[in-house]
């Protein structure tokens, strides 16, 4: 069995945002010339995701509003401020949105269904975090 593992940085400018990452973890795919086996993408950190969607700009406007209407950005309503942080809304978030993905790998290419690509959403933005790429098989 063989593996690639590379790693992903990302720094976003804004503290919330939906990156499409199905390009940058497709090249990974076909450098590692694995043509049967699984790719995991992993958010490395506690307030980003990684989750498989539809690229529509008005899908991701309506997660970040839900995202909002269920776990505001609101720092004086969350315990977990109290240390000093102003990020537990971004916790919630990316507990919600998933902390990673599996997709299978045929033919050497990532084996997606109907519309589907893969997402690093940031909820606590402005300074970099890493995003895991694993892949294995024959």
């Amino acid at each position: 069995m063989k593996s690639k593992t590379e790693y992903l940085i990302f720094n976003t400018s804004t503290r919330r945002a939906f990156i499409n990452i199905t390009p940058q973890v497709a090249n990974i795919v076909t450098e590692s010339d694995i043509k049967e086996g699984l790719c995991l993408v992993n958010a490395m950190h506690i307030s980003a995701s990684v989750f498989i969607n539809d690229d529509e700009s008005g899908l991701h406007q309506d997660f970040d509003r839900w995202l909002e209407k269920l776990v505001p950005y609101s720092p004086e309503s969350y315990m977990h401020n109290c240390t000093g942080e102003d990020n537990a809304d971004a916790h919630l978030k990316r507990q919600i949105m998933g902390r990673e993905v599996v997709v299978a790998i045929t033919k050497g290419k990532l084996d997606f269904g109907p519309w589907e690509q893969i997402f690093y959403g940031e909820f606590d933005g402005k300074r970099q975090k890493r995003v895991l790429i694993k892949i294995i098989g024959e």
